[in-house]
């Protein structure tokens, strides 16, 4: 029996011993390496990808955010606020509500299904208020030219980019909010388009908040 008992105690021992290591391993040095040859190979992507303007941090360029006038009183939803570019609808976030000390979205796409009505009747809501808001006088937008990112949110709901033609459908509001010359502002968008990852990946697209930052800097020169 005492034989029996000092095995289980070097076994028990043994074990004890595998989990600290596996531990340390796993749960320390192995992160700290990946932290460390991350931040020196790719510092920008392993801090979160930061857009700095103005001396300061005012977002991510992975992360889409929303460009919206102060909410009036009794109004649910913000406006949005038509001086700058308008990135892809985010109708797929929810808000956080486990900790409400944080004002947080979570990332979804609405699973809705291509002929679901709720859909559809959000994205002909969203079609009218594109051509509403971007037609200007002389310069009116139709229908048929509104692009798909318009009006309806990404899979994550979360994409900070819109397509090169979305940006150019807000060129004309965009000026004309701005008081700026609509070639000059034509100009920031063809300058902001990028091209197919490795020529081949994804779509052309513009990075809305690196451009509305070239807007602002623009705005302020005149």
């Amino acid at each position: 029996m005492h034989t029996s008992l000092t095995g289980k105690i070097r076994s028990l021992g043994a074990g004890l011993r595998a989990l600290l290591v596996l531990t340390l391993v796993t749960g320390v040095l192995y992160p700290l390496a990946v932290t460390g040859v991350a931040q020196l190979l790719l510092p920008g992507r392993a801090g979160g990808s930061e857009v700095r303007a103005d001396g300061r941090v005012v977002g991510s360029s992975l992360i889409g955010q929303s460009y919206t006038l102060p909410l009036k009183k009794g109004q649910e939803t913000a406006a949005p606020d038509l001086r700058w570019f308008q990135g892809r609808p985010a109708a797929g976030l929810g808000t956080n509500t486990e900790n409400t000390r944080y004002h947080l979205l979570l990332s979804g796409a609405t699973n809705l299904a291509a002929d679901n009505k709720v859909l559809v009747r959000r994205v002909e809501a969203a079609k009218a208020a594109v051509v509403r808001d971007n037609s200007v006088p002389g310069r009116p937008v139709s229908p048929a030219d509104v692009p798909a990112d318009a009006v309806t949110s990404s899979g994550s709901g979360l994409d900070p980019d819109i397509s090169p033609e979305y940006a150019r459908l807000q060129t004309n509001r965009v000026a004309a909010r701005n008081h700026l010359p609509v070639a000059e502002v034509a100009r920031l968008v063809h300058d902001h388009t990028e091209g197919r990852t490795l020529g081949f990946l994804g779509e052309p697209r513009v990075n809305v908040l690196e451009l509305n930052i070239a807007l602002k800097q623009l705005a302020a020169r005149r």
